[in-house]
């Protein structure tokens, strides 16, 4: 299952993380995140121990929206050792998702 992930805890769960990290900022009232949020789900599932897959509101979360500049969502930002390596904006294929992914492993 996806993380969740806040402004409160995106420290320790994202930047400190010693394997990748992919991150799907979404909201509630938006129709393409809903479409994405079983997939994130999916990828979850599927790179448990190898990769650590969260969610982020961006409505509850306004400081890790505005520090990395989030205009459009849903938005997946790839995180390795710290740092942004990767992003995707608007809903995508898995496959699109899991390739980025794996780049990383």
């Amino acid at each position: 299952m996806a993380l969740a992930i806040t402004d409160g805890n995106f420290e320790e769960i994202v930047l400190k993380s010693d394997k990748p990290v992919i991150i799907d900022l979404w909201a509630e009232w938006c129709g393409p995140c809903r479409m994405l949020g079983p997939i994130v789900e999916e990828i979850a599932k599927e790179f448990e121990g190898r990769a650590v897959v969260g969610k982020l509101d961006v409505d509850s979360n306004p400081a890790t929206t505005s520090r990395y500049g989030i205009r459009n969502i849903p938005t997946i930002l790839f995180f390795k050792n710290g740092e942004i390596v990767d992003k995707q904006v608007g809903a995508v294929p898995k496959n699109v998702l899991i390739s980025k992914l794996e780049a990383l492993l």
